[in-house]
């Protein structure tokens, strides 16, 4: 007769292989349920700017002390767009305009002194990525780090539709709110040539569409970084990992076409890679390579861009690899090792002991560097003081 134990399995494998059946079969119709919600355009916008998750919960944009900075280090503003819309944002002094003031300072001090810090100092235009606000932790610590390091002022912003800003949030909205930022610093005295714009993540979106802009209209302005940009959000959404694991777009790539026929539903484009080499200023594309969110692929896929006019010219690859003849594939992979042999000729490699690694091409006046670094995650990277020290020797801070 046979035990209890001999019996246990052959009961138990059949009730395991259900449950794992059932698992399976609901993961999947989540994933399929939330593939398809991701067509809708209400709640694509909700993720991609996920600007309901108003972080800090009941942010006091008016006592910006109670989130790190010093008292009367700040002025908190009302920034009109030319839509007719309010946006909230900060205009934080740099230390060494801000150790002029009496301590403690009277109130309205920031008000006040903002003209004499636009005259006196560099100011970075910082723009942020999705979600929360610009009283978050980790942007109050970046602005914190841009006034002492680089000592200069900063004015973030935060979009339409985030923090205390009015409006709705949208592709053409945040690029539209970028500008009105500019405009309102040169309407307050500063010079563009004493601007330097920075964008993480999504916002590097916006500082890119707005420093195109600015050089299309023949502005010089200090110059362009980029921080955890990604390429475009097409590209984004074919790269993008859960938890840095799970390819969300793998399923779908099993299914002939799918994944392109998906992407046609995407209301947003924010395409980086098509623009970017209308910038004429110095650009700095600063990127962690243990950064989950975005790979660090689009980094490089824009630094390449921005290179590839100083480089020997490619032939483009055929839809159909097959079409070519011998005779054209030899010729394009002697054109991929002159290329490969100019590239690293017109760049220079600097390894920083422990940091990370930089990629710097200079030319006709031109200035456009790489920073890969070891360690900063998705929103720490701007955090490191070796991102600000890169910032201070590229940009000439004091």
């Amino acid at each position: 007769m046979a035990t209890n134990s001999e019996k246990s399995p052959e009961i138990l494998k059949p009730g395991f292989l259900s449950r794992a059946r059932t698992f399976f079969a609901v993961l999947g119709g989540v994933y399929v349920a939330a593939v398809l919600l991701l067509t809708v355009p209400f709640i694509q916008s909700h993720i991609i700017y996920m600007n309901a998750l108003k972080l800090p919960l009941n942010t006091q944009f008016d006592v910006p002390e109670k989130y790190g900075l010093a008292p009367g280090k700040t002025a908190n503003l009302k920034i009109a767009t030319p839509d007719n819309h309010t946006l909230g944002a900060w205009f934080i002094l740099s230390d060494p305009l801000y150790q002029t003031i009496p301590f403690p300072p009277l109130p309205a001090a920031a008000e006040h002194a903002v003209p004499e810090a636009l005259a006196t100092h560099p100011t970075i235009l910082f723009f942020h990525g999705n979600a929360a606000t610009r009283a978050l932790s980790v942007r109050v610590r970046q602005y914190c780090a841009f006034t002492s390091r680089l000592q200069a002022n900063v004015l973030a912003i935060d979009y339409r539709g985030f923090g205390d800003s009015q409006g709705t949030p949208s592709e053409d909205g945040l690029k539209t709110d970028g500008r009105a930022a500019w405009d309102w610093l040169i309407s307050n005295g500063a010079k563009p040539d004493d601007v330097l714009i920075v964008g993480h993540s999504l916002g590097t979106a916006v500082a890119s569409a707005l420093a195109v802009g600015l050089s299309e209209d023949g502005v010089r302005f200090k110059g362009t970084v980029l921080m955890s940009p990604f390429s475009s959000l097409h590209t984004l959404v074919d790269t993008y990992s859960i938890f840095g694991l799970f390819p969300i777009m793998l399923p779908l790539t099993m299914i002939p076409r799918a994944a392109e026929l998906y992407k046609t539903f995407l209301q947003h484009k924010f395409d980086t890679l098509s623009i970017i080499t209308k910038v004429k200023v110095p650009v700095l594309i600063v990127h962690a390579e243990d950064d989950w969110d975005i790979s660090y692929t689009h980094s490089d896929a824009i630094f390449d861009a921005l290179i590839e006019p100083y480089l020997p010219p490619v032939d483009a690859l055929p839809l159909d690899p097959g079409s070519w003849s011998t005779e054209q594939w030899s010729t394009y992979q002697k054109q991929m090792a002159i290329q490969r042999e100019a590239r690293a000729s017109v760049l220079t490699r600097t390894h920083l002991p422990n940091f990370g690694m930089m990629d710097k091409l200079e030319s006709s006046g031109e200035t456009i560097v790489l920073l890969k670094t070891l360690t900063g995650s998705h929103n720490e990277v701007g955090t490191l003081e070796g991102t600000q020290e890169v910032m201070r020797n590229i940009f000439s801070f004091a």
